[in-house]
């Protein structure tokens, strides 16, 4: 039975040597879910809009919604702070709620001794940053449509959602993995990811609990992304570079474990498939 590599060097190079058929894949999987459709591709860009604009005029038209204590800011600016954390725990929730079932939908791969099934994440992955991709590009556009610029520290965006992508990467190996075994994790990560966005502050500002609760909150990794994302792309602060480092740790060894854990239990698939 051939054996294969948790070693944290094989992730990377599983994916160099496999890019050119997970760009493929991913390519295949974007174009594919609109196919069929009148405006296709465009919709990817028209769905956001269309989320801003419903954003906009609900928490400022209907809510009357303001942003933490002060309340200086239009409502249109409350649309934009929300979409911010929408758009990062949109590409978590979109990871981890595809990951339950991405062995089993590809049942036909998992015969096929030569096909690398670890590149499954890298291809679910690829496809929900295209659309945080195309979200972003609306973001910044809105932003500058509204306020006439956009704060230098954007250039920080990549660096700060850098963390989030390497531990959502190891979530979706291990849930992807344990979903071949455990049937109930769909469920489970429906009801994970939706309690994530309650608790990862998309809607409030963590300034805005209590000092007592703000501790435990500042705990979640998502949390802290949503937060930080939010200073270098609207109010033109510089990420926290300390917190940063920590999160890239805890990242990488989130990415390394999820990938170990898939390559362990990998070796069983054909059995219970």
């Amino acid at each position: 039975m051939q054996r294969h590599s948790i070693a944290p060097t094989e992730l990377i190079d599983s994916f160099w040597r496999n890019r050119k058929l997970i760009t493929a894949l991913i390519k295949r999987e974007v174009v594919g879910r609109y196919r069929g459709s009148m405006m296709g591709l465009a919709w990817s860009f028209f769905n956001p809009i269309l989320m801003l604009i419903i954003y906009t005029l609900v928490f400022s038209g209907v809510f009357k919604a303001r942003w933490g204590s002060n309340g200086q800011e239009e409502g249109v600016d409350f649309a934009i702070i929300l979409f911010v954390g929408l758009m990062v725990h949109g590409l978590f929730a979109e990871c981890i709620n595809r990951a339950p079932g991405l062995i089993l939908s590809n049942a036909n791969y998992v015969k096929k001794v030569v096909f690398p099934l670890e590149i499954l994440a890298w291809v679910a992955f690829g496809s929900a940053l295209f659309h945080m991709a195309v979200s972003f590009s609306v973001l910044l556009i809105a932003k500058l449509i509204i306020h006439q610029h956009i704060p230098l520290t954007a250039v920080y965006f990549p660096l700060v959602i850098f963390p989030l992508f390497l531990g959502t990467l190891g979530l979706t190996w291990a849930i992807a993995a344990v979903g071949v075994y455990v049937r109930d994790m769909a469920q489970v990560t429906q009801l994970f990811t939706t309690v994530m966005l309650f608790v990862s502050a998309v809607f409030f500002p963590i300034s805005a609990l209590p000092e007592r609760y703000q501790f435990w909150l500042h705990l979640n990794p998502l949390a802290v992304v949503i937060q930080e994302a939010r200073n270098v792309l609207l109010i033109g602060h510089p990420p926290d570079f300390t917190a940063l480092t920590l999160l890239f740790i805890i990242g990488a060894a989130m990415a390394w474990a999820g990938f170990a854990c898939f390559q362990t239990t990998r070796k069983g698939f054909a059995d219970v498939l």
